[in-house]
């Protein structure tokens, strides 16, 4: 335990530094160091926490999602590695200035406010000594932390748009793709001839420089809150169907409307909502970030509300 106290408090102190470092790097653009150092400290905290999660699997001899402190554990690693696959993507702070917070306050509260029992590996109950614990449990915990950035993303799009709602123009479509070439060269022909009042053709100079400014910060966030969420989505799919096989497995029923089940079918009919707003109803903007942000207070009340309320199946995890 000593081993594992330590390595919570270096964690928590690695994510303090690098949440500074993610917000200084926002307020001084000129930095360029910042959002190096602060990628590559995600990637150490990362490791560090893998290095916690795999001492407990070699020490204790079973995969390390038995009780709530190794799951929320395993959340804060699901995050910083769907925050360092982001930015591998985007090269762009905004995703670890966001979520890096949310990862300092899931340690801190794991590591020094669950108490050394809740902390401590048991036995496990015998519905969990299955292999669909390792399948079920990872892929629910990597469709939470999808989710929770889409929906943080989503709630930055509503922070950033929250005076702007009558000035907002996002180009491409709901679905987070760019407008098509001839139609985006159509588009910024008439928007610069209403601007300018220029009558003739746009130099080429021009348009290559609208082209490279299309995406805004807050376009971008937009498409990329989409994206983000349209990843955690399938993985929710996956994971309650597999939780329906191993319940079928354990106790002889694919749905028993377990506190934990109720609320993640109500997490996936949200998200469910968003992505048909999204591609069907082509909704873009503040609309389908409301619904994200409905999402992200969902997500935590199925994840964590339920261990404190909920008193069902899934004993395993509470207070």
């Amino acid at each position: 335990m000593n081993i594992q106290t330590s390595l919570d408090n270096i964690i928590f102190l690695v994510l303090l530094i690098i949440s500074v470092c993610y917000w200084a790097s926002l307020i001084c653009n000129d930095l360029k160091l910042l959002p190096k150092l602060s990628f590559y400290g995600t990637i150490f905290a990362n490791s560090l926490i893998f290095c916690l999660l795999s001492l407990r699997w070699l020490n204790y001899g079973y995969f390390p999602l038995s009780n709530l402190y190794e799951s929320l554990i395993f959340l804060a690693w699901s995050i910083t590695f769907t925050t360092i696959s982001l930015e591998l993507k985007t090269k762009t702070a905004i995703i670890g200035s966001i979520s890096n917070p949310v990862c300092l306050f899931i340690v801190g509260f794991a590591g020094l406010y669950l108490p050394e029992n809740m902390q401590s590996p048991s036995p496990l109950i015998p519905a969990l000594k299955s292999n669909w614990l390792m399948m079920h449990v990872t892929v629910m915990m990597l469709s939470y932390a999808s989710l929770i950035i889409g929906s943080l993303l989503g709630i930055f799009f509503l922070i950033l748009t929250k005076d702007k709602t009558n000035e907002i123009i996002l180009h491409g479509n709901a679905s987070g793709n760019n407008l098509k070439k001839d139609n985006f060269l159509k588009t910024a022909f008439y928007k610069e001839k209403a601007v300018s009042g220029y009558t003739g053709l746009i130099t080429f100079e021009r348009i290559k420089q609208i082209k490279e400014n299309r995406l805004s910060l807050i376009e971008s966030i937009d498409n990329l809150s989409y994206r983000t969420i349209s990843f955690g989505f399938p993985l929710l799919t996956m994971g309650i169907i597999a939780g329906a096989v191993w319940a079928n497995e354990a106790w002889g029923s694919y749905w028993s409307w377990d506190p934990k089940e109720t609320w993640a079918l109500i997490t996936w009919l949200v998200f469910a909502s968003y992505l048909h707003a999204r591609i069907t109803k082509s909704w873009q903007g503040r609309k389908p970030a409301l619904i994200a942000s409905v999402g992200f207070i969902v997500v935590w009340i199925c994840y964590l509300g339920v261990n404190f309320l909920g008193k069902g199946l899934h004993t395993y995890g509470q207070l």
